[in-house]
């Protein structure tokens, strides 16, 4: 069954520390304005979209730090973001934002929203599980920091799946089933949403597969040379960014390929402030692991194609059957277990 869909990374190049928000926003719907006319439905944009990514750097100014997050429960109706929304209304687009969220009761998370344009709400909000970095700064002050962990509380929404309207016209509906009809594969687009560093476990991935995903989407912030971080060995500037890329690519081709879906990933990259330098590769991977398409420099730029969930059916049902093939009484170990403890010596 051909249940196409055209879809769009929206790379977004560099935002300096002293960016406006409003004005980065509007940045964003240019690129809306940009996949209008390629007929897009659905655009995802990166992991923190709306601000520099300010992990980077140790705040002790609450004030200060809180100009960084997005307040209150409905990020559309916030005043310098609410302008997207109503383009993308307008233009009939879906998409995915990545931000940073204060709860109401003071809680911070790393998050992003799916908003609806034909039901016209935000109908699935995820908040980032896997938090890399640090909680205090590394004491080398040139090192680049990561510092997540000091500024965001782990996600406690999970890896739910839900299913996103409108883009299939086809698609069959619950009220419209008979008794017996199979509809695996026929109803409305199956999503799943990760930002960042959860593309690089593949939990996650496989989760969301185990709820019948067809498309994975997140964005990323991820920099060219974080080699206190990750603690590899020297290497030129230029090597540790191909090193990065290669990594990134890795993640996506693999794990779509494992869990027989498409994925969408979108960069936050460039040299913010002329110094910290993220990676692009902003790309869109078939469920065969192919990159179908892929983001050319680290500006702005608008990466796209028209995918066929349908695609998806031979993973799914023959190489990667997992009522057929999984066996779940040998996995005990993943869950039961955080940390690696080594098998005892001879």
């Amino acid at each position: 069954m051909s249940r196409k869909i055209r879809v769009a990374a929206a790379q977004v190049g560099a935002v300096h520390k002293d960016a406006i928000k409003s004005e980065t926003v509007k940045r964003l719907i240019t690129l809306l304005q940009e996949a209008a006319t390629h007929r897009i439905q659905l655009v995802v944009f990166p992991e923190a979209t709306l601000t520099t990514f300010f992990p980077r750097h140790l705040f002790t100014s609450q004030e200060e730090l809180d100009t960084y997050f997005e307040h209150g429960a409905d990020i559309s109706q916030s005043p310098d973001v609410k302008p997207l929304f109503l383009e993308a209304d307008k233009l009939g687009i879906d998409f995915v934002l990545g931000y940073a969220e204060r709860t109401p009761e003071g809680t911070g998370y790393n998050t992003c929203v799916y908003y609806s344009a034909s039901s016209k709400q935000v109908i699935s909000k995820y908040r980032k599980i896997h938090l890399p970095g640090t909680v205090e700064p590394f004491a080398d002050p040139e090192a680049v920091n990561q510092l997540e962990k000091r500024y965001f509380t782990p996600g406690d929404l999970g890896f739910k799946a839900f299913r996103a309207p409108g883009l299939v016209s086809d698609a069959v509906k619950k009220a419209d089933v008979k008794e017996g009809e199979a509809t695996v594969g026929k109803g409305d687009p199956i999503l799943g949403m990760m930002i960042c560093n959860d593309r690089r476990w593949p939990e996650a991935w496989r989760t969301y597969a185990l709820q019948g995903a067809e498309l994975l989407v997140f964005g990323y912030n991820t920099g060219g040379n974080m080699a206190h971080l990750w603690g590899s060995k020297p290497m030129s500037p230029e090597a540790a960014q191909q090193e990065a890329l290669f990594h990134s690519r890795l993640v996506q081709q693999a794990n779509s390929y494992m869990n027989a879906c498409f994925s969408i990933s979108a960069a936050r990259c460039g040299l913010d402030d002329g110094k910290y330098d993220l990676i692009g590769g902003s790309s869109i991977c078939s469920p065969e692991g192919h990159v179908v398409a892929e983001a050319k420099g680290t500006g702005d730029e608008l990466v796209w194609a028209e995918v066929d969930l349908g695609e998806c059916r031979q993973g799914k049902e023959k190489t990667f059957d997992f009522g057929r093939h999984r066996r779940v009484e040998a996995y005990g170990l993943i869950v039961e277990r955080t940390g690696a403890e080594e098998v005892e010596l001879l």
